[in-house]
């Protein structure tokens, strides 16, 4: 077996790995203060199955320091909707697709005014089963995901911004 492809393959990887140098790309959480800032957000979610699981998911992909006091205080509010799609004869739903927008402010815990706004949506299928437990299981499911799925862009969102602002 010739190893050459992937000999080839590895150094063309080097070669793109070490242009990136020289054209000014900076990873985004290498920035400073933006890692930093993550860590000092305090999460406010709504009541409700779907706002603790993304303040869950919140706290965990910002890292969120427990002990330190927040710098900032992210306020959530969610517009959650369910719509039937693919209905059969006697009007039942075959699949459901859950629709999560969620609106969010960064408040600067000093100052108290909106220092970042900002909106993310989302939204998953699912089918619907004759079971009970297994369509309660497959919403729970679907809720987990929408929280995951929004937690995620908001952490990007969020760490963008605090990425653009100046360093001090």
């Amino acid at each position: 077996m010739s190893r050459a492809p992937a000999i080839l393959a590895l150094a063309a990887l080097v070669l793109a790995l070490t242009g990136l140098g020289g054209c000014g790309f900076t990873p985004l959480y290498a920035r400073p203060g933006v890692a930093g800032g993550l860590t000092h957000i305090d999460v406010e979610a709504p009541k409700g199955r779907v706002g603790y699981l993304l303040r869950e998911n919140l706290d965990d992909d910002f890292g969120r320091a427990k002990g330190d006091a927040p710098v900032y205080r992210l306020q959530l509010a969610l517009d959650t909707r369910r719509e039937s799609h693919g209905l059969t004869a006697n009007d039942t739903a075959q699949r459901y697709q859950l629709n999560l927008r969620v609106t969010y402010n960064l408040i600067e815990v000093s100052s108290g005014k909106v220092a970042h706004t900002g909106s993310v949506i989302s939204d998953i299928s699912y089918d619907s089963t004759d079971q009970p437990y297994a369509g309660i299981a497959a919403r729970q499911d679907v809720q987990n995901r929408l929280a995951e799925d929004v937690a995620q862009k908001i952490e990007v969102q969020v760490a963008a911004w605090l990425a653009s602002q100046p360093a001090g």
